[in-house]
Protein backbone atom coordinates (compact mmCIF):
# COMPACT_ATOMS: atom_id res chain seq x y z
CA UNK A 1 0.00 0.00 0.00
CA UNK A 2 0.88 3.49 -0.59
CA UNK A 3 3.05 5.02 2.24
CA UNK A 4 0.24 8.23 3.44
CA UNK A 5 2.27 11.44 3.77
CA UNK A 6 0.97 14.76 6.02
CA UNK A 7 0.56 18.11 5.33
CA UNK A 8 0.17 20.71 7.73
CA UNK A 9 1.68 23.66 6.25
CA UNK A 10 -0.41 26.04 4.07
CA UNK A 11 3.03 26.87 2.30
CA UNK A 12 3.84 23.62 0.99
CA UNK A 13 4.14 23.51 -2.76
CA UNK A 14 0.98 20.75 -3.66
CA UNK A 15 -1.36 23.18 -1.59
CA UNK A 16 0.06 25.74 -3.52
CA UNK A 17 -0.27 23.89 -7.13
CA UNK A 18 -4.11 23.13 -5.99
CA UNK A 19 -4.77 26.76 -5.40
CA UNK A 20 -3.42 27.74 -8.93
CA UNK A 21 -5.41 24.70 -10.24
CA UNK A 22 -8.20 25.98 -8.72
CA UNK A 23 -7.98 29.68 -10.12
CA UNK A 24 -5.90 29.73 -13.39
CA UNK A 25 -7.58 28.14 -16.37
CA UNK A 26 -4.32 28.63 -18.12
CA UNK A 27 -2.67 26.27 -15.58
CA UNK A 28 -5.13 23.72 -15.94
CA UNK A 29 -4.70 23.72 -19.78
CA UNK A 30 -0.90 24.17 -19.64
CA UNK A 31 -0.40 21.18 -16.92
CA UNK A 32 -3.78 19.29 -18.51
CA UNK A 33 -4.65 18.40 -14.66
CA UNK A 34 -7.95 20.15 -12.75
CA UNK A 35 -8.90 20.00 -9.15
CA UNK A 36 -12.13 18.05 -7.80
CA UNK A 37 -13.64 17.66 -4.52
CA UNK A 38 -15.88 15.99 -2.37
CA UNK A 39 -16.14 12.00 -2.66
CA UNK A 40 -19.83 11.80 -5.12
CA UNK A 41 -17.18 13.71 -7.72
CA UNK A 42 -14.37 11.47 -6.71
CA UNK A 43 -16.44 8.26 -7.78
CA UNK A 44 -17.95 9.38 -10.95
CA UNK A 45 -14.75 10.67 -11.88
CA UNK A 46 -13.17 7.25 -11.09
CA UNK A 47 -16.24 5.20 -13.04
CA UNK A 48 -15.36 7.69 -16.57
CA UNK A 49 -11.80 6.14 -16.25
CA UNK A 50 -10.76 9.50 -15.12
CA UNK A 51 -6.92 9.33 -13.07
CA UNK A 52 -6.70 10.21 -10.08
CA UNK A 53 -2.48 11.61 -9.38
CA UNK A 54 -2.90 12.73 -5.74
CA UNK A 55 -5.45 12.47 -3.11
CA UNK A 56 -6.06 14.90 -0.41
CA UNK A 57 -8.24 13.93 2.85
CA UNK A 58 -8.66 15.48 6.34
CA UNK A 59 -8.61 12.57 8.75
CA UNK A 60 -11.66 14.31 10.86
CA UNK A 61 -14.30 13.96 8.02
CA UNK A 62 -13.19 10.96 6.49
CA UNK A 63 -10.97 7.90 8.07
CA UNK A 64 -8.13 6.32 5.78
CA UNK A 65 -9.82 3.70 5.66
CA UNK A 66 -12.81 4.88 3.78
CA UNK A 67 -10.08 6.52 1.26
CA UNK A 68 -9.17 3.34 0.48
CA UNK A 69 -12.78 2.01 0.00
CA UNK A 70 -13.71 4.43 -2.37
CA UNK A 71 -10.39 4.17 -4.67
CA UNK A 72 -10.68 -0.33 -4.33
CA UNK A 73 -10.11 -1.71 -8.05
CA UNK A 74 -7.72 0.72 -9.40
CA UNK A 75 -4.65 -1.32 -10.25
CA UNK A 76 -2.24 1.38 -8.81
CA UNK A 77 -3.04 4.15 -5.94
CA UNK A 78 -2.32 7.65 -6.28
CA UNK A 79 -0.10 9.75 -4.10
CA UNK A 80 -2.42 9.93 -1.09
CA UNK A 81 -2.13 12.80 1.62
CA UNK A 82 -3.49 13.57 4.58
CA UNK A 83 -4.34 17.17 5.51
CA UNK A 84 -4.64 19.38 8.46
CA UNK A 85 -8.05 21.32 9.31
CA UNK A 86 -6.37 24.18 7.88
CA UNK A 87 -4.80 22.91 4.78
CA UNK A 88 -7.86 21.62 4.09
CA UNK A 89 -9.68 24.72 4.25
CA UNK A 90 -7.53 26.35 1.86
CA UNK A 91 -7.93 24.03 -0.38
CA UNK A 92 -11.57 23.37 -0.27
CA UNK A 93 -13.90 25.09 -2.56
CA UNK A 94 -17.16 24.48 0.27
CA UNK A 95 -17.73 23.46 3.65
CA UNK A 96 -19.45 20.18 2.65
CA UNK A 97 -17.18 18.36 0.42
CA UNK A 98 -16.51 15.07 2.51
CA UNK A 99 -13.19 15.79 3.48
CA UNK A 100 -11.51 14.95 0.24
CA UNK A 101 -9.86 17.09 -2.92
CA UNK A 102 -7.91 15.43 -5.47
CA UNK A 103 -5.47 16.84 -8.51
CA UNK A 104 -6.86 14.75 -11.48
CA UNK A 105 -5.37 14.73 -15.20
CA UNK A 106 -7.90 16.06 -17.67
CA UNK A 107 -8.57 13.73 -20.53
CA UNK A 108 -8.84 15.29 -24.68
CA UNK A 109 -12.19 15.75 -26.04
CA UNK A 110 -11.64 15.50 -29.43
CA UNK A 111 -14.58 15.14 -31.96
CA UNK A 112 -13.14 11.69 -33.52
CA UNK A 113 -12.79 10.35 -30.22
CA UNK A 114 -16.65 10.38 -29.81
CA UNK A 115 -18.24 6.62 -29.72
CA UNK A 116 -21.77 5.82 -30.47
CA UNK A 117 -22.62 2.76 -29.17
CA UNK A 118 -26.60 3.64 -30.41
CA UNK A 119 -27.15 3.42 -34.22
CA UNK A 120 -29.43 6.72 -33.98
CA UNK A 121 -27.37 8.73 -31.27
CA UNK A 122 -29.23 11.28 -29.14
CA UNK A 123 -27.07 14.18 -28.64
CA UNK A 124 -27.25 17.38 -26.59
CA UNK A 125 -24.73 20.23 -28.76
CA UNK A 126 -24.34 23.73 -26.88
CA UNK A 127 -22.82 26.60 -28.56
CA UNK A 128 -20.54 29.26 -27.04
CA UNK A 129 -22.35 28.63 -23.28
CA UNK A 130 -20.70 31.37 -20.64
CA UNK A 131 -22.08 30.70 -17.51
CA UNK A 132 -20.52 27.80 -15.80
CA UNK A 133 -24.02 27.07 -13.46
CA UNK A 134 -25.97 27.11 -17.25
CA UNK A 135 -23.54 24.53 -18.43
CA UNK A 136 -23.57 22.48 -15.64
CA UNK A 137 -27.11 22.31 -15.57
CA UNK A 138 -27.09 21.25 -19.21
CA UNK A 139 -24.56 18.75 -18.48
CA UNK A 140 -26.94 17.30 -15.48
CA UNK A 141 -29.93 16.93 -17.75
CA UNK A 142 -27.85 15.49 -20.02
CA UNK A 143 -27.09 12.76 -17.75
CA UNK A 144 -30.69 12.29 -16.57
CA UNK A 145 -31.63 11.51 -19.65
CA UNK A 146 -28.06 9.43 -20.95
CA UNK A 147 -27.71 11.21 -24.30
CA UNK A 148 -24.62 9.50 -26.25
CA UNK A 149 -22.66 12.72 -26.11
CA UNK A 150 -22.29 15.99 -25.28
CA UNK A 151 -20.81 18.80 -27.91
CA UNK A 152 -19.24 22.08 -26.64
CA UNK A 153 -18.97 24.18 -29.98
CA UNK A 154 -16.85 27.13 -29.38
CA UNK A 155 -16.30 26.84 -25.71
CA UNK A 156 -15.93 30.61 -24.15
CA UNK A 157 -15.00 28.53 -20.68
CA UNK A 158 -13.37 26.18 -19.34
CA UNK A 159 -15.00 22.20 -18.78
CA UNK A 160 -12.28 22.24 -15.68
CA UNK A 161 -13.69 24.67 -13.67
CA UNK A 162 -14.27 24.23 -10.26
CA UNK A 163 -17.54 25.79 -10.75
CA UNK A 164 -18.53 23.80 -13.86
CA UNK A 165 -18.01 20.85 -11.66
CA UNK A 166 -19.76 22.04 -8.75
CA UNK A 167 -22.46 23.17 -10.65
CA UNK A 168 -22.74 19.96 -12.68
CA UNK A 169 -21.96 17.99 -9.83
CA UNK A 170 -20.25 15.16 -11.31
CA UNK A 171 -21.63 15.05 -14.34
CA UNK A 172 -18.93 16.52 -16.07
CA UNK A 173 -17.56 13.39 -15.71
CA UNK A 174 -20.38 10.64 -16.31
CA UNK A 175 -20.80 11.38 -20.25
CA UNK A 176 -18.81 11.48 -23.77
CA UNK A 177 -18.11 15.43 -23.71
CA UNK A 178 -16.32 16.80 -27.53
CA UNK A 179 -15.27 20.28 -27.82
CA UNK A 180 -14.66 21.96 -31.19
CA UNK A 181 -15.25 25.32 -33.49
CA UNK A 182 -19.44 25.34 -35.17
CA UNK A 183 -18.01 24.16 -38.23
CA UNK A 184 -16.05 21.26 -37.12
CA UNK A 185 -18.94 20.22 -35.17
CA UNK A 186 -21.23 20.74 -37.92
CA UNK A 187 -19.15 19.08 -40.68
CA UNK A 188 -19.06 16.25 -37.96
CA UNK A 189 -22.27 15.77 -37.41
CA UNK A 190 -23.09 15.87 -41.32
CA UNK A 191 -21.12 13.06 -42.20
CA UNK A 192 -22.41 10.74 -39.17
CA UNK A 193 -25.89 11.52 -40.89
CA UNK A 194 -26.96 13.38 -37.60
CA UNK A 195 -30.04 15.71 -38.10
CA UNK A 196 -29.62 19.25 -36.32
CA UNK A 197 -32.57 20.44 -34.47
CA UNK A 198 -31.64 24.49 -33.53
CA UNK A 199 -33.66 25.88 -30.80
CA UNK A 200 -34.69 29.41 -32.50
CA UNK A 201 -37.42 31.94 -32.66
CA UNK A 202 -37.55 31.99 -36.58
CA UNK A 203 -38.68 29.31 -39.52
CA UNK A 204 -39.46 27.11 -36.43
CA UNK A 205 -41.81 24.34 -35.61
CA UNK A 206 -43.03 23.14 -32.53
CA UNK A 207 -41.27 20.75 -30.93
CA UNK A 208 -43.54 18.10 -30.44
CA UNK A 209 -43.46 18.16 -34.33
CA UNK A 210 -40.43 16.71 -34.81
CA UNK A 211 -39.55 12.91 -35.21
CA UNK A 212 -36.44 12.88 -33.04
CA UNK A 213 -36.15 8.59 -33.14
CA UNK A 214 -33.88 9.49 -35.79
CA UNK A 215 -30.20 10.16 -35.04
CA UNK A 216 -30.49 14.07 -33.89
CA UNK A 217 -28.48 16.75 -32.27
CA UNK A 218 -30.71 18.90 -30.17
CA UNK A 219 -28.71 22.08 -30.55
CA UNK A 220 -28.92 25.18 -28.13
CA UNK A 221 -27.44 28.52 -28.03
CA UNK A 222 -26.96 31.29 -25.18
CA UNK A 223 -29.67 33.29 -23.25
CA UNK A 224 -29.04 36.46 -24.48
CA UNK A 225 -28.20 35.77 -28.37
CA UNK A 226 -29.11 32.50 -29.47
CA UNK A 227 -27.35 30.81 -32.03
CA UNK A 228 -25.49 32.30 -34.86
CA UNK A 229 -26.43 32.25 -38.23
CA UNK A 230 -23.75 29.35 -38.80
CA UNK A 231 -25.65 27.01 -37.26
CA UNK A 232 -29.03 28.34 -38.28
CA UNK A 233 -27.81 28.14 -41.83
CA UNK A 234 -27.14 24.47 -41.32
CA UNK A 235 -30.37 23.50 -39.23
CA UNK A 236 -32.05 20.44 -40.56
CA UNK A 237 -35.01 21.92 -39.01
CA UNK A 238 -35.19 24.89 -36.36
CA UNK A 239 -37.45 24.17 -33.65
CA UNK A 240 -39.42 26.07 -30.73
CA UNK A 241 -41.18 25.24 -27.18
CA UNK A 242 -44.70 27.96 -27.35
CA UNK A 243 -44.25 30.38 -24.67
CA UNK A 244 -48.01 30.79 -22.85
CA UNK A 245 -46.79 33.76 -20.95
CA UNK A 246 -45.10 37.25 -22.15
CA UNK A 247 -41.73 36.56 -22.57
CA UNK A 248 -40.64 34.65 -25.39
CA UNK A 249 -37.71 32.52 -23.92
CA UNK A 250 -36.52 30.50 -20.90
CA UNK A 251 -33.45 29.28 -19.13
CA UNK A 252 -30.82 27.38 -21.54
CA UNK A 253 -31.18 24.16 -19.60
CA UNK A 254 -34.74 24.15 -18.97
CA UNK A 255 -35.56 24.20 -22.64
CA UNK A 256 -33.04 21.84 -23.65
CA UNK A 257 -34.34 19.77 -20.77
CA UNK A 258 -38.07 19.99 -22.29
CA UNK A 259 -36.94 19.03 -25.92
CA UNK A 260 -34.10 16.09 -24.72
CA UNK A 261 -37.06 14.83 -22.41
CA UNK A 262 -39.66 14.69 -25.53
CA UNK A 263 -37.17 13.20 -27.90
CA UNK A 264 -36.85 10.50 -24.55
CA UNK A 265 -40.45 9.92 -24.47
CA UNK A 266 -40.59 9.29 -28.29
CA UNK A 267 -37.47 6.82 -28.53
CA UNK A 268 -39.86 4.89 -25.82
CA UNK A 269 -37.72 5.71 -22.40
Amino acid sequence: MNEIKQISSLQNSLVKKVLVLKDKSRERKKEGLFVLEGQRELELSLKGGYEIQTLFFYDAIIQKEHVLELLKGLKSLPELISVSKDVYKKMAYRETTEGVVAIVKSKNHDLEDLNFQNAKPLILVAEAPEKPGNMGALLRTADAANVDAIIIANPKGDLYNPNMIRSSVGCVFTKQIAIGSSTEVIDFLKIKGIDLYCAALTASTKYTKIDFTKASAIVVGTESTGLTKEWLDNSTQNIIIPMQGEIDSMNVSVSAAIVIFEAIRQRGF
